[in-house]
């Protein structure tokens, strides 16, 4: 488990080398973590997972992560999955759960895809996951809340970038 310190997380793009640091983080996660974020709770990273998560074009995927100490504890991300559309997921280590690290991404990784043209996005959540349904609704709360079994649909539009004169 990464130890907390005083210095805040550093937030930058994902990085194709970042493939380790993610394995890494998902062996500091609690199988309730990974369950929230996966549905499924893996025991070892699925095959394929990392690369394909570090698979970025920066367009229509693109992730942003929070590390500390060279470890990532937090990981946005965004993928297309319409014209003007994107689902995004956020995953924060245990340890760092909590802390505002979450909003704090996931206020950057909607920032970023209104900059690459996202209109709308979603993600699907367990509805037992209240912590992440908390953060969108306080990061998005015109979101909108569709029941879907187990699950919550979730979309919200993005406002407007502000021109500046």
């Amino acid at each position: 488990m990464t130890t907390m310190t005083t210095t805040a997380p550093a937030l930058r793009i994902l990085q194709p080398s970042d493939d380790v640091r993610l394995e890494r983080l998902f062996y500091r996660l609690s199988p309730e973590s990974v369950y929230r974020r996966f549905f499924t709770l893996y025991t070892t990273p699925p095959c394929g997972v990392l690369r394909r998560l570090t698979e970025l074009d920066h367009d229509s995927r693109d992730a942003m992560v929070a590390v500390v100490d060279d470890e990532i504890v937090a990981v946005a991300r965004y993928g297309a999955v319409g014209p003007h559309e994107a689902e995004v997921a956020v995953l924060v280590e245990d340890a760092w759960q909590g802390h505002g690290l979450g909003p704090r991404l996931l206020t950057c990784i909607a920032a970023l895809a209104r900059v690459h043209g996202y209109t709308t996005l979603t993600a699907t959540v367990l509805s037992e996951n209240r912590p992440a349904i908390a953060m969108l609704r306080a990061v998005f709360p015109d979101g909108e809340w569709t029941p879907d079994g187990t699950e919550y649909a979730w979309r919200v539009a993005l406002a407007p970038e502000r021109k500046t004169a």
